[in-house]
């Protein structure tokens, strides 16, 4: 297991450290910590990064980034910098307002070694497709924006979708998507290095489909109260599910937390 912490930290020496980075990490740090497992080159890997502040809350006001700070937000952009698609839910794309995601020059390199494009697609989930199809994810997008969703949804919707230049993927066999078959429609596209950043409906799917490998979760120093929806929702499983810590790092209070699926 990895612990990094920040130089300016001085109350975790009893957890041992690596090198100091300096008060921030370096983009090329932060992609080295978070770099997929070497297996991800052959089958997906389907990570998810969130957000959870102490009480459990995913989000204040509709919205993650009143919790969130500026490294989770370098984080963030890593997390897509190394990505093949990025899988979100539609109702995260209404309320956090998404955009295609851009190259950055900080990740061409490995993702040209890696056999990527130059920045990773947006698969949105939705089995209505209850979608503003004009938006510049759809309209806009330096590679392909994907629409998950089941054989059964509204033909007019699919239409819409097609029309605005996405890439419709059929995932289920009602109107509901089913979390393997999404996953095995990105991977035959090529994309086995899969990021979902929720919403905790979507990743509530995930968990009960047994298809995420990873979590990524950031713990905010900051309390909510409040009824704001947890980082995963929908039904229970039967067995919780153990996850094993991989690597922790640490500042300003924030835990940088990253945990993969236990392996028997």
């Amino acid at each position: 297991m990895r612990r990094l912490f920040p130089v300016t930290y001085e109350t975790a020496d009893h957890l041992g450290r690596e090198e100091p980075r300096g008060p921030e990490w370096s983009l090329d740090a932060l992609a080295d910590a978070y770099a997929y497992p070497p297996q991800a080159a052959g089958k997906p890997w389907l990570r998810a990064n969130m957000v959870s502040t102490l009480d459990g809350a995913a989000q204040h006001d509709g919205r993650s980034q009143p919790i969130s700070n500026d490294t989770d937000m370098r984080i963030f952009g890593t997390l897509r910098g190394l990505a093949d698609v990025v899988v979100v839910g539609a109702q995260t794309v209404r309320q956090e307002q998404y955009r295609p995601a851009r190259a950055r020059e900080a990740f061409a390199a490995r993702r040209a070694a890696a056999g990527q494009g130059a920045a990773p697609s947006i698969a949105v989930i939705s089995a209505s497709l209850d979608l503003d199809f004009t938006l510049p994810l759809f309209t806009e997008p330096l590679v392909p924006t994907y629409v998950i969703t089941g054989s059964g949804a509204p033909a007019d919707r699919v239409e819409a979708a097609r029309r605005s230049g996405a890439e419709v993927l059929l995932a289920g066999d009602g109107t509901a998507v089913e979390p393997d078959r999404a996953v095995a429609a990105l991977a035959v596209r090529g994309h086995r290095r899969l990021l979902t950043e929720g919403g905790p409906r979507m990743l509530g799917q995930f968990v009960a489909g047994g298809v995420l490998d990873e979590l990524c979760l950031t713990v905010s120093p900051m309390l909510t109260a409040g009824d704001a929806q947890r980082i995963a929702g929908g039904p229970a499983l039967r067995v919780p599910e153990r996850f094993e810590l991989v690597s922790l790092l640490e500042e300003d209070g924030f835990l940088f937390t990253r945990y993969g699926r236990r392996r028997h």
